[in-house]
């Protein structure tokens, strides 16, 4: 595969067998050269601009960074990890579960290694698109990352709106059930708390907030699956079946589609951000996040997926509530446990939406704020608060209209998360820290490449059927939300 604006550079040519210079590179070369001739000169160095210096200022440890990655991971998609299991049965289940938990942290780690590298040879990036493209050394490379992570967080921010509205509309539907209240009403009082949040100043400010969130989702995963085991010894619960379907092609699109749920669970996309959250030198720190991030992932997912499909077997549901609150027949577990499940996952919703927006802020206050006044003195305290309620308030709008937002979700994650979190990091480590070519790890991450590019074509087909399957219940402003 060729890289376009490189002269036919292939994507996975090791630098030791030669890169041609390209204008973007020479750009981020140069900047470093400048950088290093003011350290050299006694000169401080050129001032970082807002979105640098406000929203991603590098102020953390390693476990903020931790609390940070495991809220942009662990969230209410590992509810649909049983299903996922479902469609491939407890053998190839577990073992494409585990298999992705491995490739994703290597994935990370790559992307850590890659930032240490250039930041030991004076090119610090805080920015995923920057950093792709210095390494990859084409210019369209910037904008297709920052395309990408744009749809990821909008698309992430907007759902995490419906879904957290969905839930305040659960509760009030069994407290009040011929309220007045629809959907829009819970969509809208979402939105007033998220903006008011948002106004947090930083990445770094929201340290205590994603701690908390990392309690919460101990909490309702312990309470979902504690549910799933009362359940599964119950008199009321579903024969257990593990069969796969029997037709060979729906079984084989099913388990395509559960590896694309289990890449899109584990999906993140803005790890450089994150990491330049981190006090410099960041060297070595982001290893210990990826350690803390993965021992909370291990619990969290592996708990929910394994008591949720030895319960409910291929009748398991896409979200794991819906299954023990059947449409028919009693629940399966007690109400007050479902209610707080509930209320917990609502919490961590907002602290999820408050991550995924902070790429959006850092693009705003780059181009709105001026660094040469305060952080929060009225030239830039007045367009921060208003392009951010303006962002919150337009993601509340689609997620209003168009409640069926999960479906549009899944899409966009099949084509962002997985190329950013699989594809980009084994392309960019290859490049940039160029092990030789027949080495284990270079073969490793050609296959990993090759792998989660296919299961990102099939993840997308996957979603845009399902999107057609459902056409029918689709309603804009309509008052229920599409499973």
């Amino acid at each position: 595969m060729a890289v376009a604006g490189t002269g036919g550079t292939p994507f996975l040519l090791s630098p030791a067998a030669g890169r041609a210079a390209t204008p973007s590179s020479a750009v981020f070369d140069a900047e470093a050269a400048g950088a290093g001739a003011h350290h050299r000169a006694g000169k401080a160095p050129p001032p970082a601009d807002a979105g640098a210096a406000f929203v991603l200022e590098s102020k953390g440890t390693w476990w903020h960074a931790g609390f940070h990655l495991t809220t942009a991971i662990v969230g209410p998609t590992v509810l649909t990890l049983p299903y996922a299991l479902r469609g491939m049965g407890w053998g190839l289940g577990l073992a494409a579960l585990t298999a992705v938990f491995a490739v994703t942290f290597y994935a990370y780690f790559l992307v850590s290694r890659v930032l240490d590298h250039c930041e030991a040879r004076g090119r610090r990036h805080i920015r995923f698109r920057e950093l792709a493209a210095d390494v990859l050394g084409s210019g369209w490379v910037f904008y297709l990352v920052v395309s990408v992570q744009t749809a990821i967080n909008a698309g992430v921010t907007t759902g995490s709106i419906l879904l957290a509205a969905d839930c305040l509309q659960i509760m009030y539907s069994n407290l009040a059930p011929h309220g007045p209240l629809k959907l829009y009403h819970f969509i809208i009082i979402v939105a007033v708390v998220l903006a008011f949040l948002s106004q947090l100043p930083s990445f770094h400010s929201l340290r205590h907030i994603n701690l908390g969130s990392l309690i919460l989702s101990f909490g309702y995963t312990i309470l979902v699956s504690a549910a799933c085991i009362r359940a599964g010894v119950s008199s009321n619960a579903p024969a257990k079946d593990y069969s796969l379907s029997s037709s060979k092609s729906e079984k084989t699109f099913n388990a395509f589609l559960s590896i694309s749920i289990l890449a899109s669970v584990f999906g993140n996309g803005i790890l450089p951000e994150i990491q330049a959250t981190l006090a410099p030198p960041a060297a070595g720190k982001m290893m210990k996040a990826l350690v803390l991030c993965y021992a909370v992932i291990f619990f969290t997912f592996y708990f929910p997926a394994i008591t949720g499909y030895w319960a409910f077997g291929n009748q398991v549901q896409s979200n794991l509530l819906q299954s023990l609150m059947p449409d028919e027949g009693p629940s399966l577990a007690p109400t007050w446990l479902l209610g707080l499940a509930v209320v917990l996952v609502l919490l961590q919703l907002l602290a999820i939406a408050l991550v995924y927006s902070q790429v959006a802020y850092e693009i705003m206050e780059k181009n709105s704020a001026d660094v040469a006044h305060g952080r929060f003195s009225r030239r830039n305290l007045v367009p921060r608060v208003a392009l951010r309620t303006a962002y919150v308030a337009a993601c509340a709008f689609v997620a209003a209209m168009l409640p069926f937002f999960g479906d549009i979700v899944g899409v966009v994650g099949a084509v962002g998360f997985i190329p950013l979190d699989f594809v980009l990091p084994v392309v960019m480590y290859n490049m940039a820290l160029a092990p030789p070519r027949r080495s284990p790890v270079y073969l490793a991450n050609v296959a990993i490449m090759a792998v989660f590019t296919g299961v990102g074509v099939i993840g997308a087909v996957a979603s845009v059927r399902k999107l057609v399957l459902d056409a029918d219940k689709f309603k804009l402003f309509s008052d229920n939300v599409v499973d």
